[in-house]
């Protein structure tokens, strides 16, 4: 649920990279965050604990445009994709405008993601979200690997609600950009759609 800032004439939207463990979200925020602007960009801050990292950072993008004299700010967030940090993945998703969900294309990774989509599914039904109307596009990552599913079978297994999809090298920044600008688009659509 987008914040409106007055006083700074911002909306302020939250995405939020949602995945199994070690599927590349952190590589998203971290390549996204290099390649910003600095005078556009917030300091990214990185919540460490015995086993879980979060990351953080807000940006302003000069190309979106205003709504209504506003200027969109984004803020990115990575949750642990680790089950044990279920509770922390709640919080994070607390007042999300969009979701970009970080499937690892690896075989033996299909259980992470089922698991990973179905923990997130119910995350959201339990903060009052329907995951029908919360913008989310599907990244299929690691596409450089050899044992890599076919995108036909990732997409049978995970996106039964037809998102977006995007296929990401995010360690090389393929489909990085990509992934972000279908996501911001879609959180606009759906605040446009809200205004109205």
């Amino acid at each position: 649920m987008s914040f409106v800032n007055y006083h700074t004439k911002e909306i302020n939207c939250k995405i939020v990279y949602y995945g199994p463990g070690l599927g590349g979200k952190t590589t998203n925020i971290q390549h996204v965050y290099m390649k910003t602007q600095s005078d556009a960009k917030g300091e990214m801050v990185t919540l460490d604990t015995d086993n879980e990292r979060t990351l953080f950072f807000d940006f302003l993008p000069l190309e979106v445009g205003e709504i209504r004299g506003f200027k969109t700010r984004f803020h990115l967030y990575t949750v642990p994709g680790q089950v044990i940090y279920e509770a922390s993945r709640k919080l994070i998703l607390r007042g999300v405008d969009g979701i970009v969900f970080v499937a690892d294309s690896q075989v033996d990774k299909m259980e992470s993601n089922i698991e990973s989509m179905n923990s997130l599914k119910l995350n959201l039904e339990e903060q009052g979200y329907s995951v029908n109307k919360v913008p989310m596009i599907i990244q299929f990552n690691k596409r450089d690997l050899p044992n890599i599913a076919p995108i036909d079978e990732l997409s049978k297994k995970l996106n039964s609600h037809n998102w977006p999809e995007q296929e990401a090298i995010a360690v090389e920044g393929v489909g990085v950009f990509e992934t972000l600008k279908k996501i911001t688009k879609s959180v606009l659509l759906n605040i446009r759609g809200g205004l109205d």
